[in-house]
């Protein structure tokens, strides 16, 4: 019934029968048969049927919960058991915040140092897409804000405070500054990311209390675009600041400092609430947990 159970989490999650089929790597016929065998094995209809998917029963809807439960209980239990059997080894999907990616990367190689046997895909996703990635199981953990919006029911674990910077060209009238206030911004031609994504929400908050409304002429999901932009059209972005100092290596790029105006958003690791997390996720919370010891003592050193 496993199987079947992860053909309703597809067919929930790509509202489309030919897609969940493709998403599964099996036939739309074999999607269709393993939904009606569900239903048979219930006794409920859970999908409404046309000449397409028409959405789930309010039965549907139920069974999708119990789905996300069973379905995730049972890939903890597998991989508890092999841990027990072959040590760390399995494959981790790390959903993370695109401000955060080198931090993704620093916590994946470290990781993979001391547990080789343990993959990882790393995906790019906004806050809100990391959420709906762990509840549907499209994800394992993610690295996002954790005292910004709200989180629901998940296991978190710090790892650094972001701060922002200025990203600018040699030659921008702003380059040569030591330190810049949010309200010296506001006559800068920006390139931001999208407002969907939290740091963009963020540093929206930081302009409106310094009483100044950001000219964002470009913005992009991508934060390699927004410091394209910089070096092409002279643009300025606002990055936090490692990742800035990151993203400006080998070009004639000033990162400026921004003076903070509220607390330090704090962004951390993140997965679903469980009693008991599994081996690898437990070991990968360690990490993080050092990772972050590390940042705050360089930060007080």
């Amino acid at each position: 019934m496993i199987k079947q159970l992860e053909m309703l989490l597809a067919l929930a999650r790509e509202q489309h029968f030919g897609r969940a089929a493709e998403r599964l790597g099996i036939t739309q016929p074999s999607l269709s048969s393993g939904i009606k065998q569900l239903e048979d094995h219930l006794g409920v209809k859970l999908v409404q049927r046309g000449s397409r998917y028409g959405g789930l029963t309010p039965e549907g809807q139920r069974a999708l919960t119990w789905a996300r439960q069973i379905v995730g209980d049972t890939r903890r239990l597998r991989d508890e058991m092999r841990a027990v059997r072959e040590g760390l080894s399995g494959h981790l999907r790390l959903a993370v915040i695109p401000t955060a990616l080198t931090w993704a990367a620093r916590l994946t190689t470290d990781f993979a140092k001391a547990h080789p046997n343990v993959s990882f895909t790393v995906l790019s996703r906004s806050s809100v897409e990391i959420l709906e990635q762990l509840e549907n199981l499209d994800a394992d953990v993610g690295i996002s804000y954790l005292d910004n919006e709200p989180l629901g029911r998940v296991t978190s674990a710090p790892l650094y405070r972001e701060h922002y910077a200025l990203v600018c060209r040699g030659d921008h009238p702003l380059a040569g500054r030591a330190r810049l206030a949010w309200s010296d911004l506001g006559d800068a031609a920006l390139s931001l990311l999208t407002p969907d994504m939290q740091n963009r929400r963020i540093i929206n908050r930081n302009f409106m209390e310094a009483g100044v409304t950001p000219r964002a002429q470009i913005e992009s999901g991508s934060t390699i675009v927004l410091v394209a932009t910089v070096l092409n059209g002279g643009q300025a972005t606002i990055l936090p600041e490692d990742h800035a100092r990151f993203l400006a290596l080998g070009h004639d790029l000033s990162v400026v400092p921004i003076a903070a105006t509220r607390g330090a958003p704090t962004v951390g690791l993140i997965a679903p609430h469980q009693d008991a997390q599994t081996p690898v996720l437990t070991a990968l919370f360690r990490v993080a947990g050092r990772i972050a010891t590390d940042e705050r003592a360089g930060a007080t050193s």
